[in-house]
């Protein structure tokens, strides 16, 4: 005789065991076949079999992006971006960005500000919060209200998500990205490429001048000062890094000063020249 009590309640475990998780992997193998990316084919399952991590960059979780960043960093560092270790120097840099981050778009990421040994007047972000500012860009600013801006614009990047969608395009043009994603290593890559020598786009500027104004004003920064260090800059006439990697500055310029003239601020900390200048002497000497 047939126990059929006991055939249901097997057949009831065993549909529980197996057929949801089939059911998971049916749906996600039908989004990457019907999700219309140019690029190679793809075959995904060799990769996960291979331990190949597999990147979606346009739903990148802040933890994602952070530990990418994080591998980003190490890449920069074991490379041509030398670390400044004046302990003084990148107090002053970290005391700058932690007045703004509150103000920023992304307050909640572990930011990370770095003073990279170049006498090129730059600074540049990549993901996770990753700020790097050259010692060239500190002897430059007149006073720390231009200092802030700058790392401002920086944040402003970070908090827009630039990178990652320049990461994104690159992929695209390059045929790298696929449905399934792009390979972590190669994601890694791709962010190294863009942080040395990628310039980016007009919208991206405008965006993180936006985002950077902002900043610099709620955290009690004159925004005069973003305007002044651009426009001395274009007055030298001598190609600094920070503006030929930052296309269209004239018009820059005069969107931030009709966002300024639109909203005025009673924040003027930061335009100390002479305090500015006596504290950099003593920190890079």
């Amino acid at each position: 005789m047939i126990n059929w009590k006991g055939f249901f309640t097997n057949y009831r475990l065993w549909r529980r065991r197996w057929f949801y998780p089939l059911i998971s992997v049916v749906v996600a193998a039908s989004v990457c076949l019907s999700t219309p990316l140019p690029g190679r084919a793809f075959d995904l399952l060799p990769l996960l079999l291979q331990g190949v991590q597999i990147v979606q960059l346009s739903s990148m979780s802040s933890s994602q992006e952070v530990d990418i960043g994080k591998q980003i960093n190490q890449e920069l560092l074991s490379g041509d971006v030398r670390i400044s270790r004046n302990t003084a120097a990148i107090r002053y840099v970290e005391q700058i960005g932690q007045r703004l981050i509150p103000f920023s778009d992304r307050p909640n990421l572990p930011y990370t500000f770095q003073v990279v040994e170049d006498d090129g007047v730059n600074a540049f972000a990549t993901l996770g919060g990753f700020v790097y500012v050259n010692t060239g860009l500190l002897k430059a600013a007149d006073n720390e209200a231009e200092l802030a801006s700058v790392m401002a614009h920086e944040i402003g990047h970070i908090g827009g998500k630039h990178v990652v969608k320049q990461m994104r395009q690159k992929a695209l043009e390059s045929g790298l990205l696929t449905a399934a994603g792009l390979d972590r290593n190669t994601a890694v890559k791709i962010g190294v490429e863009i942080a040395r020598n990628l310039p980016r786009s007009r919208d991206n500027e405008f965006d993180a001048d936006k985002k950077g104004l902002k900043t610099l004003t709620r955290a009690g920064y004159a925004p005069a000062g973003m305007v002044s260090f651009m426009q001395k800059l274009l007055k030298k006439g001598s190609g600094p890094a920070f503006l030929s990697t930052h296309p269209a500055t004239s018009d820059r310029i005069n969107s931030l000063q009709r966002q300024i003239n639109a909203q005025p601020s009673k924040g003027n900390y930061g335009l100390d020249n002479t305090n500015y200048q006596a504290n950099i002497r003593s920190i890079l000497r």
